[in-house]
């Protein structure tokens, strides 16, 4: 029992810590799975994995709950609020009509480590090159985020299909090419994050069904425990480094996971 729980407890660690920053969190946990042998049953770590994001999910509505909720405010900030929510919906389409189209497929084809790494290794050099490239920043207020732009973000989202990707990097380097600053950017895409990740946790839940036991639910809700916590502690200290910082340092990241993955794949 205890060495479940230390299992769980890096899983859900390695899901808070790569949720939500872009090194794809779904790629690591295919990783981690390789390794970290949580059970023998697949559904159960099927719906482990996908039922510990619902933590991380909290950890945003709790962070920016005053940004988001729209009805403690009144007048024209209660306006803006729903205007931002509208933008937020109209951006997860794209995701919604081609996830139903094509998720089964999607996850019986890209579901491996050899995918996981060229993805990783594509948007690591993509992340720095956009940084490099210094592109100047026409939005530096969320508010003047246009429908056309939202759009466009959501398009973006759903290159994070293919696991590696990281849904994160995705929408931030879609936001900064089409012109919002780096901070905007990254708000914009924790938003974008709780109707996807709700919609794309619900869709998944439905398909796996409920035959688990009452131990398997218990580390369950365990990991989505631990997740949560450390979801707070995390993103808040990503908001906080990307205020001076900026994403090299993840496509590097991702650059040298990649490798290690290609290596320890057909090398070593």
């Amino acid at each position: 029992m205890l060495l479940d729980i230390l299992k769980v407890f890096i899983l859900s660690l390695i899901e808070a810590f790569t949720e939500f920053i872009p090194v794809s969190s779904t790629g690591h946990m295919i990783i981690a799975d390789k390794y970290i042998n949580l059970s023998s049953n697949k559904e159960f770590v099927t719906a482990f994995q996908v039922i510990i994001q619902l933590g991380a999910i909290l950890a945003v509505v709790v962070i920016f709950f005053k940004k988001l909720y729209p009805f403690i405010y009144k007048g024209d900030e209660r306006k803006e609020l729903l205007e931002l929510w509208s933008k937020i919906i109209v951006a997860v389409l794209p995701a919604v009509i081609l996830g139903l189209a094509f998720d089964d497929y999607i996850e019986k084809h890209f579901f491996n480590t050899s995918i996981v790494a060229i993805m990783l290794l594509i948007y690591g050099i993509l992340l720095i090159v956009i940084e490099n490239k210094g592109r100047k920043s026409k939005i530096n207020d969320i508010s003047k985020l246009t429908y056309t732009m939202a759009v466009g973000i959501g398009m973006f989202q759903c290159l994070a299909m293919i696991p590696g990707t990281s849904r994160s990097a995705a929408t931030i380097i879609g936001a900064m090419f089409l012109g919002l600053n780096r901070i905007i950017a990254t708000e914009f895409s924790f938003f974008l994050a709780i109707p996807t990740m709700l919609g794309a946790t619900t869709l998944k839940l439905i398909k796996i069904g409920s035959s688990l036991s009452t131990y398997e639910l218990f580390l369950i809700f365990l990991g989505l425990v631990f997740t949560f916590i450390m979801s707070l502690m995390i993103i808040n200290s990503f908001l906080k480094y990307i205020k001076n910082h900026d994403f090299k340092i993840f496509g590097y990241y991702r650059i040298i996971i990649a490798l290690i993955i290609l290596l320890d794949i057909y090398v070593w």
